[in-house]
C-alpha cells in the first residue's frame, strides 16, 4: 500500500498546482485524473490480489456461516 500512499501524494500536488496555477489549471486537473485513475488501478490490483486464495470466490463471511 506503500504505492498507493506515493499515487495519492502525486495526485494531491497536482491539485496543489492546479489552484495557484490558473495558467495551467487545466493540465494539473488532467494529471489530477490520471493520478486518480492509477490509485484506483492499485486499489483493484490489492483486492484482486488478496483474494486470489478465496475458494469458488466465496466471500470471508459466507465461509464462516
Amino acid at each position: 500500500m506503500d504505492k498507493l500512499v506515493e499515487i495519492r501524494s502525486q495526485e494531491f500536488l497536482c491539485r496543489e498546482r492546479a489552484a495557484f496555477d490558473s495558467e495551467r489549471r487545466a493540465f494539473w486537473l488532467a494529471q489530477v485524473e490520471e493520478w486518480e485513475q492509477r490509485a484506483l488501478d492499485e486499489i483493484a490490483f490489492h483486492f484482486q490480489e488478496c483474494n486470489v486464495g478465496r475458494e469458488d470466490g466465496h466471500s470471508i463471511r459466507q465461509q464462516a456461516l
